[in-house]
């Protein structure tokens, strides 16, 4: 399907529909600040990012899951964040509040992309387009679940990727949710591991990163029809 496609029934027009235009303005107006904030913006380092958010005192939570959810939206890493908020709150409210954030940045980044359009979103993920495709295309829970698990797996193309592939968003958000919390625990206990060394904290960072592996070969085999159990949360589960 050619970007300029028209959604219109008359075979006789002879322009781009007024959605194909917006879609392709919205396109380069998203391709260009990708590609500043590639180049251009890079996190401060640990201490800076935690002078800063210290210094808006009660409203730090705010800010930072503000800034989370914003850093989620675009292809800047979100494990310094994590590992800011371990470093800031402490593992429990340190994983609930990017939990939180990096939801919220995902549900955002799926809503721009249903947006845009499937064709537009597409050529806007470059390399990873093929990868996404043969992953997210006519899939659901399963599929958002195992890619957003996956150690090393970015958020942002996920994100766009479920959104321009028609993922039903029920499935999408509560995979996310899910999914997310392992990840999200795992990297803020090292965060808050690294602040402040304990027996417990230790544990917990333990216990997370071990969460993530059998997670992530649980959704690997209950995508491939392998696993003895559904995936927590899926469709599947909820029938049993």
């Amino acid at each position: 399907m050619p970007l300029f496609s028209s959604d219109s029934n008359d075979s006789d027009s002879s322009g781009p529909s007024w959605v194909s235009v917006l879609r392709f303005v919205g396109f380069i107006v998203v391709v260009l600040v990708m590609v500043w904030l590639a180049f251009n913006v890079r996190l401060p380092d640990l201490d800076e990012l935690r002078a800063r958010i210290e210094s808006f005192g009660w409203w730090s939570w705010l800010v930072f899951v503000g800034v989370y959810a914003a850093v989620a939206l675009t292809p800047i890493p979100v494990t310094l964040m994590a590992l800011t908020g371990g470093v800031l709150f402490g593992v429990l409210t340190g994983s609930a509040l990017s939990i939180v954030g990096s939801v919220l940045g995902s549900l955002a980044a799926y809503g721009i992309a249903r947006g845009l359009g499937k064709e537009t979103v597409l050529a806007l993920l470059g390399r990873r387009r093929a990868t996404l495709e043969k992953r997210l295309d006519s899939a659901g829970f399963d599929a958002v679940f195992m890619l957003r698990v996956m150690p090393g797996m970015p958020y942002w193309p996920v994100n766009y990727g479920a959104g321009a592939l028609g993922v039903p968003f029920r499935e999408f958000a509560v995979a996310s949710l899910i999914a997310s919390v392992p990840g999200q625990v795992s990297l803020v206990a090292v965060g808050a591991f690294a602040a402040e060394p304990s027996v417990v904290v230790g544990i917990l960072m333990v216990v997370a990163w071990a969460a993530v592996l059998t997670l992530t070969i649980w959704a690997w085999r209950s995508w491939k029809g392998t696993a003895s159990r559904p995936l927590p949360g899926s469709p599947d589960a909820s029938a049993d």
